[in-house]
């Protein structure tokens, strides 16, 4: 095994999409959302946060702190709204999560910030399903998105999307796509081809490998021969750089695949850790990554607050706060449906909005790999609509 294999027990890792147990995806109420909720009382609003404040999980409440500081950081710049903040304490069980969720919505909760992951916000749907409280959790599993939940965070659907997107654009139309055989690499495969369909792009070959060591150089020979006998012109990989990037950027280019010919395109941060830039096999390649500039200036605003750097995560409390507020600004209201009308929020990545099905999508850059550096060659818009999805 390799260290792929910790990313996706690794609890600080974006895409955590493992955690939805049978029982409760059985009773998560999905589709479409709409409808108003509560009028919200005199423009205050009684925001219930829900984090994994003791969680036995290493590094939960490190992440709870970021999460917390951010969402009161975003409260503190709103302006013709009041929003008040109560943490509630999951401990990251979906039991305690769906039980202080119910407390929270009979002491008077608006809406309900959190929970972390997904088996716990899925709980928390269920638990408050018949409340006419919306749920804006910090998962990105869209598999729990729908009804009263939404997922806030960064979702290989609109990062394949805008990657897809772009590439058609420039020519890259003809994709050969690599994942891994697990539950996150097939959501990423389905994310990537409903993308080529919607930017007239087409998947000339799918490349499913083992996700192990073994697995990976077994798949090597398998992507070269595809590129070549596929005439691709883009080679899209899934995997990140805790798993199996460096393998394929070190083997891919180390047994014939012309780099020059076949643009890399990436679904994940190639950035994080930053040596992952050093990788040979990536220069040239292309991959999203948020607003640098809006995260640049969210993450100084943090700093100067509270003395210490944001977590990754912290910024999605941020976004939280900000879509909560500036909906009842707007409306007075903050059902299912308010939240959704907005044409974007002003997020500390970059503008965001809501999506009817629960998702959301997000303005992003497309940076490429030029001398070990990310260089943006398409900057995030700064207003929705511009990715033609």
């Amino acid at each position: 095994m390799f260290s792929a294999l910790r990313s996706l027990r690794n609890p600080l890792r974006i895409f955590s999409l493992l955690g939805v147990t049978a029982a409760l995806a059985a009773c998560q109420v999905a589709g479409p959302i709409g409808g108003t909720g509560p009028r919200v009382s005199g423009q205050t609003v009684q925001v219930a946060m829900l984090l994994p404040v003791t969680s036995e999980q290493g590094g939960d409440a490190t992440i709870a702190q970021s999460l917390e500081n951010a969402a009161r950081m975003a409260a503190a710049e709103l302006t013709g709204v009041t929003v008040e903040i109560t943490v509630y304490d999951t401990a990251g069980q979906p039991a305690q999560a769906a039980s202080v969720a119910r407390e929270a919505v009979q002491a008077g909760a608006d809406i309900i910030v959190g929970p972390l992951r997904s088996d716990t916000a899925a709980a928390v749907g269920v638990a408050v399903a018949n409340s006419n409280v919306s749920v804006l959790s910090f998962s990105n599993n869209t598999e729990i998105a729908g009804g009263n939940v939404f997922v806030l965070g960064h979702t290989f659907q609109n990062t394949a999307a805008r990657m897809v997107s772009y590439g058609a654009a420039q020519g890259r139309n003809r994709i050969v796509l690599v994942h891994a055989q697990n539950l996150a690499g097939e959501v990423a495969r389905d994310a990537v081809l409903r993308a080529a369909v919607a930017s007239n792009a087409t998947v000339v070959n799918t490349i499913p490998y083992e996700f192990s060591q073994g697995g990976v150089i077994n798949a090597v020979p398998q992507i070269v021969e595809a590129v070549r006998g596929s005439d691709g012109n883009a080679l899209m990989l899934t995997a990140d750089s805790a798993g199996a990037l460096p393998f394929f950027a070190q083997l891919l280019p180390e047994n014939g695949l012309d780099t020059e010919a076949v643009r890399m395109m990436g679904l994940t941060r190639w950035d994080t850790p930053p040596q992952t830039l050093e990788l040979s096999g990536l220069q040239g390649g292309w991959f999203a990554l948020p607003d640098p500039q809006a995260t640049a200036d969210f993450e100084g605003r943090y700093l100067a607050t509270y003395g210490i750097p944001p977590h990754i995560l912290g910024a999605l409390g941020y976004d939280a706060i900000r879509a909560v507020g500036e909906t009842a600004a707007a409306s007075g209201q903050l059902g299912a449906g308010d939240l959704i009308a907005s044409s974007g929020f002003q997020g500390a990545n970059g503008v965001f909005r809501l999506r009817g099905d629960g998702t959301n999508e997000r303005a992003m850059a497309i940076a490429q790999v030029v001398q070990n550096q990310v260089a943006v060659i398409d900057p995030a818009p700064r207003r929705l609509g511009g990715f033609g999805f």
